[in-house]
């Protein structure tokens, strides 16, 4: 591989989020950007960083014959796909600022969060979820434009019934243009409100730079190198910031290639075909996996379970040896045969070539990564929330404790509050949230530290563990605060 620094785009070169796609397609402008599977010629097919330039310098042009001011919303309602990056960065080298939606999102918290944000351009993966929309946003409000991105007859007919709705592919030029790069612009403008889930209310719109994305992904390859030549397979969706800072804007940056999965039933598939090197996960992923693997391993015989055992204690003890936290094992001399009979047959399962994978978005039972990284699986646990755009800490390969969340990526402060609260300071950290001044009081003290609302302790190596969470303590009769798992016990 090209060593590392050669082809990092840096924060002074890029200076916004489009400034940094601009900078890459420059760059290496001939490598594979992004790969997605064509369903009308069923095979994979490959944008090269160029041509995705070209195709954003459309949506560029398109765009700007809306005439939105500077500091416009748009939004966009689709699964993982090059359009999804194309929208986004034609819409930032305007100025405007993007709202990325889920697209199981209930169609009442959509319409709140178009009308919360002032939203004028809302992109729709297709005609039935408009259909679903357009029942509660109506014809009221600041919405002005609807895109299709089908070119469906359905489509066409929801076109001709409302001036409002167009169909991409009429809608941008015919032509691949030129993409246009702005002069002057500020990294600490707003990029980007991003709305949480909302489970106790309203979502709340959390505001956040285009310094706040680069920064925090910048950061985070201080604890993860990655290459032009890794292949990264995304399908959590970029609606959520993680998938976004990490597997959209970090790729960017260090000319990395995704793929963009069909979906996640056809994930396990789609880890074979693309074979990934980095792979950015929620434990529910590893979840699944280990449960087929001991659904196979109740219908085999004893011996076959006993070797599986074998294979996971050696290579977990193989792997604090080289962490530095145990000694040689003896088992290492069955390893060769372990490797090819077990573990070799797991890893296979997520394509085979993983350099890393990377849990984030809730906590990773460690026992479930303790057998994974036993089978050869190199499952790093990071920790972060939106508010902080969104990587806190990670754990380095090189000094991975499965049961903590890692280090502080570059950057980043962190430091231990009242009632044991994480608390955080850095680049990453939010503007604040949409049009909530109290809640962004209550969540940034006057110190610039932001409150988590996570209780954790920090080891002498800086390694942080999440211990609970302050809205669960329990107030005893006698005024003790202690946590619900507590009061089980």
């Amino acid at each position: 591989m090209a060593d590392f620094h050669e082809n990092l785009i840096s924060l002074d070169e890029a200076v916004t989020l489009d400034g940094l796609f601009a900078c890459r397609a420059k760059r290496t402008p001939d490598r594979p950007a992004y790969r997605y599977f064509d369903k009308d010629s069923n095979a994979w097919l490959t944008y090269t960083w160029t041509e995705m330039a070209s195709q954003i310098a459309r949506w560029q042009a398109a765009l700007r014959a809306e005439h939105m001011p500077r500091g416009g919303r748009v939004a966009m309602q689709l699964r993982n796909c090059p359009e999804w990056v194309m929208f986004d960065q034609a819409a930032l080298s305007l100025g405007l600022v993007t709202v990325p939606l889920y697209t199981d999102d209930r169609p009442d918290n959509i319409a709140y969060i178009l009308k919360e944000a002032d939203v004028n351009v809302l992109l729709v993966q297709d005609a039935g979820r408009w259909r679903k929309l357009a029942g509660v946003v109506g014809q009221e409000g600041p919405l002005k434009r609807i895109l299709l991105l089908d070119d469906s007859d359905a489509a066409r007919r929801l076109a001709m019934e409302d001036e409002r709705v167009r169909v991409v592919e009429g809608w941008l030029p015919a032509q691949p243009g030129t993409l246009a790069r702005r002069s002057g612009a500020d990294p600490k403008a707003l990029a980007s409100i991003v709305y949480t889930s909302g489970t106790t209310g309203r979502p709340k719109g959390v505001m956040l730079s285009h310094s706040n994305m680069m920064s925090v992904a910048h950061g985070a390859l201080t604890l993860l190198d990655c290459f032009q030549e890794d292949q990264f397979l995304s399908f959590l969706p970029l609606s959520h910031t993680l998938e976004r800072t990490a597997g959209y804007y970090l790729c960017i940056m260090t000319g990395s290639c995704v793929a963009y999965a069909r979906s996640v039933a056809q994930l396990g598939e789609d880890l074979v075909t693309i074979r990934p090197s980095i792979l950015i996960a929620v434990p529910r992923i590893f979840e699944r996996v280990y449960g087929r693997i001991s659904d196979q391993m109740d219908k085999k015989g004893p011996l076959a379970r006993k070797l599986f055992h074998l294979t996971v204690r050696v290579g977990w003890q193989r792997f604090l040896y080289r962490q530095g936290r145990g000694g040689w094992p003896l088992g290492s001399l069955l390893w060769p045969l372990l490797d090819r009979l077990v573990a070799r047959k797991v890893a296979g399962r997520l394509g085979g070539n993983l350099r890393a994978a990377v849990s984030g978005g809730a906590p990773l039972n460690e026992e479930i990564a303790r057998i994974f990284i036993g089978l050869g699986v190199p499952i790093v646990q990071g920790y972060g929330l939106t508010e902080t755009a969104p990587v806190v800490s990670a754990n380095p390969l090189q000094d991975n404790i499965p049961a903590s969340v890692g280090v502080p990526i570059r950057g980043v402060q962190v430091k231990i509050g009242d009632n044991d609260e994480l608390l955080v300071k850095g680049p990453g950290v939010m503007l604040g949230y949409w049009n909530n001044h109290a809640a962004t009081a209550q969540t940034i003290d006057h110190d610039g530290w932001l409150h988590t609302g996570d209780q954790a302790r920090i080891d002498a190596t800086n390694h942080i563990y999440i211990t609970g969470r302050i809205k669960d303590i329990l107030v005893l009769s006698n005024g003790e605060k202690i946590p619900p798992s507590d009061m089980e016990s």
